[in-house]
């Protein structure tokens, strides 16, 4: 596979998972959290799919096109591991969706970084609230794997829902 083709197979197996999770948490309240803004694509389809919400963004820097950024107050700026900490202190464990798009292009780095983070996410989440990911989050504890659309190809892209 190219890495045109693979760009391409994983932002449509996000949108899939996206969409599939707005269908399935329309009845349950909560925020949406955004983890890694990068060119805002994915904010901009989360502020489409729940324009009611309140939509957290978290980001080392804001690099997104200018249509595509939360107004200040929504915005968690600075290294993830210290501003989900912030977060779940401020937001309590009220979040409907975490979205986390977490990987690099360094294996060794995407590790680390998911070992780092993951285990965070359970302090944000309601009970019943959806994990979507680029990453595998199997071993954080309080969270079990669900299905994902079956558009989506095995280990693509990643889906739990806090217990």
């Amino acid at each position: 596979m190219t890495r045109l083709d693979a760009v391409i197979a994983r932002l449509k197996a996000q949108r899939s998972a996206l969409d599939a999770a707005a269908q399935a948490l329309a009845g349950t309240p909560g925020h949406i959290l955004e983890l890694g803004l990068g060119n805002g694509r994915t904010y901009d389809h989360l502020r489409y799919l729940f324009p009611d919400r309140d939509i957290y963004v978290f980001d080392r820097e804001i690099a997104s096109h200018p249509d595509c950024r939360p107004d200040p107050a929504f915005l968690f700026l600075g290294p993830m591991a210290e501003t989900l900490i912030a977060a779940a202190g401020t937001l309590g464990a009220n979040a409907a969706l975490v979205h986390a798009d977490i990987g690099y292009g360094d294996p060794a780095a995407t590790i680390e970084n998911v070992a780092s983070l993951g285990p965070k996410f359970p302090a944000l989440l309601r009970p019943g609230g959806v994990v979507l990911c680029d990453q595998s989050l199997d071993a954080v504890a309080a969270l079990s794997a669900i299905a994902l659309p079956a558009d989506i190809a095995p280990g693509r892209y990643h889906a739990y829902r806090r217990d």
